[in-house]
């Protein structure tokens, strides 16, 4: 009766997180593998010809309830963990890999796949049955299910340790973040900080048993600490704690980012390729790493002179209002902060009372209904996994029921920092029977106080609208196969959806719908929203060459034969050298932090939030050529992308949806870069 692989009797089959214990969770991943496992036997022992259905949909059908419990599992050691919960998870890795790689290197089970591959030509498969066989194949093949006996071993205790190490590098991440305050008791010290953040520190200093003010490394601690506070020391101390992150001590990954380099090297090459950015990128939309060279080479061309010309005006400001030497890094944000300011006069502090959480994102709702008809209600009566969480059902306006949607906002010690859409159940159908997905928006917002409301930034709004995207790609998918719908598409094409409704935080006519003072009731004036506007693309080259160090880095480190042989700083440092705006602090890296391609999934693909935005300035011209709000654009955005997830490919889904391939330029002009 072990909650996790029962068939939950709540609506629509929800989670009942009140039922599980943390005790469940590793009976339950293991009777989930022997059920998967006797599953798999099934499938290989079948003495019927291979065909589609008995091999290809039957392996797509086995191990739902690895998946059912792993949905809920990994999410809440992103979402709500702790040392119990991260002690399960490298207990359970393991098995997990195995397992899978069991699959994957299964001689038999290989052997029916590749009867139904040739002959595949006379199947008569629709395009979504030839995906996945095709997808099947390709995973196969991509895992060494052609390799010889001695070399499958070999692989196979390669990805048991790259799961590992992959798993103890985001766990020290988290503590590395978590281990770091600082904390002010002095007035003096808060200088410059506005009201609500001193409050917020006032908050999180009770709630740590601590006298004054308590700053974390938690973005949204950090981040407005690094912009407003006046107290330079102060903003090196914060800055230098943030991006030495496991650089030494007790979480250091810098012999775990080595590591893991090697090992995927290696993964790559017992699989016959260079590099493994030429085996991550050949599911791509880039296809192989000289295309995300040139592309990011296309960017940066235009970028790096402008954005070199923004650091020297901000820099020139500085000087001119009384800061003498260099500027450099803890200097940046402060001082961008009050050349914005100034010669936008808009900062958080002016926007920030028009975006009333609950307000943002009822908008949010608001506009998934007039662009796709969907209806958003919460609901009271479901269990969570904690109290911040909340749950609403989404239906179309026939009534259709179309997901759940979990939301949850706010900071705390068991949470990762960032913000992140994810699924706790994916679409599919399974016994004739559709079963809608699990929807969650994870983010790190500030919490609400005894006297303020949660305000978010303007930065924050974006963020929203963003996960908003993604979570729109999961509750709109159609189709029959898990591993097909929704988000699961190449990494490169999943930021389309997400990045594209940014877009809409910058039109006037949503932004008066919604934003209006939380004490007043005010609408933001329109002076506001011009401005707004008009700052949009402040310091677009520098936040684009930003992102494409990022990039840079991450394939410096994925198009290699194997890891280099240079201590992890010295290496970043040398490759982001040449386009270097402040001056580069010895000891520092944001490598051993960079969560992202080593602990998530972008490795060698980072360069997929570039290549995103490409897609999504493209696709916005669409919907301004027909109306920020026209169900005619929506519709066909619905239809061609977002409906389809997987089910073909991401080259051939643009096009059908734009009638011919994306413009770089679209992206450069949307940034002024043009």
């Amino acid at each position: 009766m072990n909650p996790l692989l029962c068939e939950s009797a709540l609506p629509y089959g929800a989670p009942a997180f009140d039922l599980i214990e943390k005790s469940d969770y590793l009976p339950a991943f293991r009777e989930a593998v022997a059920r998967a496992e006797a599953e798999i036997q099934a499938i290989t022992d079948n003495p019927e010809e291979p065909d589609f259905a008995n091999t290809i949909e039957a392996l797509e059908e086995s191990g739902r309830d690895i998946d059912r419990v792993s949905g809920i599992f990994f999410n809440l050691t992103e979402a709500c963990t702790d040392d119990e919960m991260d002690r399960i998870a490298e207990e359970v890795s393991p098995i997990l890999t195995q397992h899978s790689l069991s699959v994957l290197l299964n001689e038999k089970l290989f052997a029916r796949i590749k009867v139904v591959w040739n002959k595949r030509d006379g199947l008569k498969l629709d395009t979504e049955a030839s995906k996945l066989l095709e997808d099947t194949w390709k995973t196969f093949s991509r895992h060494g299910a052609n390799l010889p006996p001695d070399r499958k071993e070999r692989f196979s205790k390669l990805s048991e340790e790259l799961s590992l190490a992959t798993l103890k590098f985001g766990q020290n991440v988290l503590a590395a973040t978590n281990a770091f305050t600082l904390n002010l008791t002095d007035e003096e010290s808060l200088d410059g900080l506005p009201g609500h953040v001193v409050e917020t520190a006032e908050a999180e200093a009770r709630s740590r048993g601590e006298n004054g003010w308590t700053f974390t490394l938690n973005q949204p601690s950090f981040g407005p600490f690094m912009k407003y506070s006046s107290r330079r020391d102060l903003r090196e101390k914060m800055w230098m704690a943030y991006n030495s992150k496991c650089i030494g001590g007790e979480y250091d990954n810098t012999q775990t980012v080595l590591k893991i380099v090697s090992l995927r090297a290696e993964k790559a090459r017992q699989l016959g390729y260079p590099t493994y950015a030429d085996y991550a990128l050949e599911e791509r939309m880039a296809k192989n790493p000289s295309t995300v060279e040139g592309f990011i080479d296309r960017l940066l061309e235009p970028s790096l002179p402008a954005a070199r010309r923004e650091v020297a005006s901000i820099e020139e400001y500085a000087h001119t209002h009384g800061f003498e030497g260099s500027l450099m890094p803890w200097d940046f944000a402060y001082w961008a902060e009050k050349y914005r300011k100034e010669h936008f006069a808009l900062d958080d502090e002016l926007l920030k009372p028009y975006f009333r959480l609950e307000a943002v994102q009822a908008a949010l709702f608001d506009l998934a209904g007039r662009l796709y008809g969907l209806k958003f209600r919460g609901l009271d009566g479901l269990p969570l996994y904690h109290p911040d969480v909340k749950v609403f059902e989404v239906t179309e306006e026939s009534g259709r029921f179309m997901a759940l949607l979990y939301i949850d906002c706010f900071p705390r010690a068991s949470k990762r920092g960032g913000a992140w859409m994810t699924s706790f159940r994916d679409l599919s159908l399974h016994c004739g029977k559709e079963e809608r997905p699990f929807i969650s928006i994870v983010t790190n917002f500030t919490k609400p106080t005894g006297t303020t409301p949660s305000l978010l930034t303007f930065g924050e709004v974006t963020t929203l609208l963003h996960e908003f995207g993604h979570a729109l790609h999961g509750i709109l998918a159609e189709g029959r196969y898990r591993s097909l719908t929704g988000t699961s598409v190449v990494r490169d094409f999943v930021e389309l959806p997400s990045q594209l409704m940014e877009n809409w935080a910058y039109e006037p006519e949503f932004l008066k719908n919604f934003a209006r003072h939380w004490q007043t009731g005010e609408t933001i004036p329109m002076e506001y929203i011009d401005r707004i506007v008009s700052a949009r693309n402040f310091l677009a080259g520098y936040s684009q060459v930003r992102q494409l160090q990022f990039a840079l880095t991450d394939m410096a480190w994925h198009d290699t034969p194997d890891a280099p042989s240079d201590d992890v700083v010295m290496f970043e440092q040398e490759k982001l050298l040449p386009g270097a705006l402040l001056p580069q602090i010895p000891g520092i890296a944001f490598s051993p932090s960079f969560n992202h391609i080593f602990s998530g999934g972008y490795a060698a693909g980072y360069y997929s939030y570039k290549w995103a935005e490409v897609l999504e300035a493209d696709a916005f011209e669409w919907f301004l050529e027909k109306g920020i709000f026209s169900r005619e654009a929506a519709g066909k955005f619905r239809k061609e992308i977002l409906s389809r997830g997987g089910s073909v490919d991401a080259d051939i889904l643009y096009r059908n949806f734009r009638g011919r391939d994306p413009e770089p330029d679209a992206l450069l002009r949307k940034l002024g870069l043009i």
